[in-house]
């Protein structure tokens, strides 16, 4: 039986980017994305789809770039569109990429984004199939003075606030659970309570999206061929006390696993285990990649 695994990260994988080319300037880019994304988000859900000119040596017309989640969907779009013509008169030019760029590379192992987090996890397991709920939400104060860090600098009051956050995943189909924690902080200045209270929103906001992408990123989705959909963990849950996010948001390291299929029967196992405190929070998560190809 095929399986194919999918992580909550960045798929950077050559076998999961399609090109298209010979795509005609009869279109404005706004119409071509429209029309390739009803196109190939049939097959799958995208990660990207980027629309771009030609080079100026090259005759009129675009390129595009589609990256899937899945390197089977990837491989499954190209073989049904190339040499169609889809939305024009002529036949397009699909092909899966042949070689991984610098900005491949330098995205691997990059967490999703929020929205894409929700967005992969949505689609697979339906808006019913998971949920999240904020197990602590706090902020972390200074301990010596009990307050929000303050500091004068020319007259104008710099405020330092910082919250923590522990969030758990629960797949109730799947019988599984899971946890993640973050811990953000912000300097800025205060000009009046409006702002303060501004940011103390934002920050918590912020601190909220990232202990759900920590938790996403422990989780595997395991497409089966006949269309069935699993859900796997890194880790295994150990039990969290609400206590022990007092200053420290405790969470578990991912751990690798090695997921066999036998006769259909799908087996995941641990190869190992360990648990760690929470460091101070990932650095803010990379834009999009960007890409400067040029096709013949």
């Amino acid at each position: 039986m095929e399986v194919d695994i999918l992580e909550f990260r960045v798929p950077v994988e050559n076998n999961k980017l399609v090109i298209v080319w010979d795509i005609q300037p009869v279109l404005t880019e706004t119409q071509i994305y429209e029309q390739l994304f009803a196109v190939f988000s049939s097959f799958g859900p995208l990660y990207l789809l980027k629309v771009c000119p030609n080079a100026p040596l090259h005759p009129p017309g675009f390129y595009a770039l589609v990256k899937f989640y899945s390197a089977a969907h990837a491989s499954t779009a190209q073989r049904f569109t190339d040499g169609r013509s889809l939305f024009q008169s002529s036949a397009l030019k699909v092909k899966l990429s042949s070689k991984q760029t610098p900005h491949f590379l330098s995205a691997r192992n990059t967490p999703l984004s929020h929205a894409h987090c929700l967005e992969l996890a949505n689609h697979y397991l339906g808006f019913s199939g998971w949920t999240s709920d904020i197990i602590t939400l706090k902020e972390l104060t200074n301990e010596e003075e009990g307050e929000e860090e303050e500091d004068e600098v020319g007259g104008v009051t710099q405020k330092r606030l910082k919250f923590g956050c522990l969030m758990q995943l629960t797949f109730p189909q799947h019988g599984l659970k899971t946890r993640g924690a973050a811990v953000l902080e912000e300097s800025f200045t205060c000009s009046g309570p409006d702002v303060l209270l501004q940011r103390r929103c934002k920050l918590q906001r912020w601190v909220r999206e990232k202990a759900l992408v920590q938790a996403f990123s422990t989780v595997l989705l395991i497409l089966l061929g006949n269309g069935k959909v699993m859900v796997e963990l890194k880790q295994t849950s150990d039990q969290f006390e609400t206590d022990e996010t007092e200053g420290v948001l405790q969470v578990n390291s991912p751990v690798p696993v090695c997921v066999c299929a036998v006769d259909g029967d799908i087996s995941v196992f641990q190869v190992n285990q360990f648990s760690c405190s929470e460091s101070p929070a990932d650095e803010e998560e990379a834009n999009d990649e960007e890409w400067n190809l040029t096709v013949s």
